[in-house]
């Protein structure tokens, strides 16, 4: 939790920048919006595409205690989106053997139960070692292992310029108060012109 708050706290004073340099990366990657991602459609989804926008990624499961998290995820994605906040559900089978459907299956059921409309990317890894998304990799040398998802429905926070700030494990609702103001924080201000 104290990690959270640091470098939450660091990105808010600009120091960022000194936070990512200290950080081992996995790879090269400058930020975010080096990696590609392939969507729930499976087409590719660069996260450059996403550049300017703030971008909450949430590792998704189908049949968990957090599954009505969907609802709330939503909408954040409605409130915020004209402000610039793009949700990204990332589907994973990780924990539980939660996400055993396929793309389809899980598009359909995000579908008809919730109403999703928020981008969606294929099933993927997320918790570490072998076969972990390189996104997730990269995301955890940023904000410390720590940070790693221990469960469905682990929240990271990516600012408009493609850094890691945040993470809030799977309790934080969408409609939470600490989740809110973190938003809030890296969203421009609604009367700003945007």
């Amino acid at each position: 939790m104290f990690k959270k708050v640091a470098v939450f706290a660091l990105y808010l004073m600009g120091a960022v920048g000194l936070a990512g340099s200290l950080a081992v990366s996995a790879g090269d990657e400058k930020n975010v919006h080096d990696f590609m991602l392939t969507s729930i459609e499976r087409t590719d989804m660069p996260m450059q595409s996403y550049a300017g926008k703030a971008v909450l990624m949430v590792n998704t499961a189908s049949y968990c205690g957090f599954t009505p998290q969907y609802e709330g995820l939503q909408a954040l994605w409605e409130d915020y989106q004209e402000r610039g906040l793009v949700v990204i559900g990332v589907p994973s089978n990780d924990f539980g053997d939660q996400e055993p459907g396929s793309e389809d299956n899980i598009k359909d059921f995000c579908t008809i139960n919730f109403d999703i409309d928020f981008p969606m990317t294929k099933k993927m890894k997320v918790k570490g070692g072998d076969g972990t998304a390189p996104i997730y990799d990269f995301i955890a040398g940023k904000l410390g292992d720590e940070s790693r998802p221990k469960w469905n429905f682990h929240k990271y926070l990516i600012s408009p310029d493609g850094e890691p700030v945040a993470y809030f494990p799977s309790p934080v609702t969408p409609q939470s108060e600490e989740l809110r103001a973190a938003i809030e924080a890296v969203l421009p201000a609604p009367d700003s012109g945007r």
